[in-house]
C-alpha cells in the first residue's frame, strides 16, 4: 500500500543554529522540509524522486536550539509524474510539549525511473473533506505558479544593475549527495539561504532573517564535485524588508575555463532586519539608478501582487497546534 503522509520528529541541535547561537537557520529548516517531502514522495511512488519546485515558504515563528521539532509531509495532488506535497513544521518547548506552527510550504517532486526519466505515478484520491479542500487549493495555484515562473524567466540580470549583489563559489562536496548521486534539494536551499542572508545582513548592517521564500525552481542537477556559484542580488527594499533574487549555477571543473555554467536553481527570498529585541527594524532604501534597477524593482512588486492574489490554502485540521 502506498503512503501519502510522513512525520519526522527530532530535537533541534546546536549545529542547526545561526550566528546568534539561539535560533535555527532558515536554511536548516529548508533541509528538513526537503527530507520529509522526499520521504513522502518516495513512499508514495515507490522509487527515486527529484525536487522540482518549492514555494509558498512562510516562516511564522523562530525555532530555537533544543526545541522538539515535528515535520509533517502530506501528499495533496498528483500530475502524471509529479507529486504536490504540503510540508508543515511545528516546534515545541520540551518542558510544555505544546507544538506551535513554525513554517509551511509546498513542494513538487517528480518520480524518476532508473534512467532518470520521469515516470507515471498513481493518481492521488483524497480520503476526507480537508484533504479534498487542500487539493482544490493546490490545483487552483498551478496555472498562477506557471505565470509567476514565466514572469521570472523574462527577467535579465546584467552588469547594468547597480544594486547590492554577492556571490559564493565552492565545490559540491560528497556530504551534500542524495540517493541519486547529486546534491540534495535541501542542501541547495541552504546555500540559497546562506548567500541571501549574507547579502541582506551586509546591506542592513545587522541580523536579518528569512520570512518568505517563493518560486524555488530546480532547473538542473548539481553533481558532486561541481563548482557551484550562488549569486544573490537585492532588487527591492520595503520599510523593513529586503527582496533578494538568488541564482545558483554549476559546472564541471574538468572542463576547464571553457566549461559553461548551467543554471540549476532560482528563487526570490525576502529577509527582514531585526533589532536587538527581535522586532523588525528599518532598513536602508535602495537607490534605483538605472533602467535595470527600476525594472527589477517593479518585478519584485509584481511578484508580491501576484502572490497576494493566490487563493489561501486551508491546512489540514489534523495538524497539532
Amino acid at each position: 500500500m502506498m503512503n501519502d503522509r510522513v512525520t519526522l520528529r527530532f530535537l533541534a541541535s546546536p549545529t542547526d543554529v545561526s550566528e546568534d547561537g539561539v535560533t535555527v537557520q532558515a536554511g536548516r529548516v529548508l533541509e528538513w522540509i526537503d527530507k520529509a517531502g522526499y520521504a513522502c514522495a518516495v513512499g508514495y511512488s515507490g522509487g527515486y524522486c527529484v525536487t522540482a519546485y518549492v514555494g509558498n515558504v512562510h516562516f511564522t515563528r523562530p525555532i530555537v536550539n533544543g526545541d522538539l521539532i515535528e515535520v509533517t509531509a502530506q501528499l495533496v495532488h498528483t500530475g502524471r509524474s509529479s507529486m504536490h506535497i504540503v510540508v508543515t513544521v511545528d516546534a515545541a518547548n520540551v518542558r510544555d510539549n505544546i507544538f506551535r506552527p513554525a513554517m509551511d510550504c509546498i513542494l513538487v517532486f517528480v518520480a524518476m525511473d532508473e534512467n532518470r526519466k520521469p515516470i507515471a505515478v498513481a493518481p492521488y484520491e483524497p480520503t476526507h473533506d480537508e484533504a479534498r479542500s487542500l487539493e482544490q487549493g493546490i490545483e487552483a495555484r498551478v496555472e498562477a505558479r506557471n505565470e509567476i515562473r514565466r514572469a521570472m524567466d523574462e527577467q535579465s540580470y546584467t552588469d547594468a544593475g547597480t544594486t547590492p549583489r554577492l556571490t559564493f563559489r565552492f565545490l559540491a562536496a560528497p556530504t551534500d549527495v542524495n540517493w541519486g548521486g547529486n546534491a540534495h534539494g535541501g542542501v541547495v536551499m541552504r546555500w540559497i539561504d546562506e548567500v541571501g542572508r549574507t547579502c541582506a545582513e551586509s546591506w542592513a548592517k545587522g541580523e536579518s532573517v528569512a520570512v518568505y521564500t517563493g518560486g524555488i525552481h530546480f532547473l538542473n542537477a548539481v553533481h558532486i564535485g561541481d563548482i557551484v556559484e550562488a549569486e544573490a542580488r537585492m532588487i527591492h527594499t520595503g520599510p523593513h524588508s529586503m527582496h533578494i533574487v538568488v541564482h545558483v549555477r554549476a559546472k564541471d571543473p574538468r572542463g576547464g575555463e571553457e566549461a559553461e555554467w548551467r543554471p540549476t536553481t532560482r528563487c526570490m527570498t525576502i529577509f527582514v532586519h531585526r533589532d536587538s529585541t527581535g522586532k523588525a527594524a528599518p532598513v536602508p532604501q535602495l537607490e534605483l539608478k538605472t533602467d535595470e534597477d527600476r525594472r527589477l524593482d517593479e518585478h519584485a512588486l509584481d511578484l508580491v501582487r501576484r502572490r497576494s492574489a493566490l487563493p489561501a490554502l486551508k491546512f489540514l485540521k489534523e495538524r497539532t497546534y
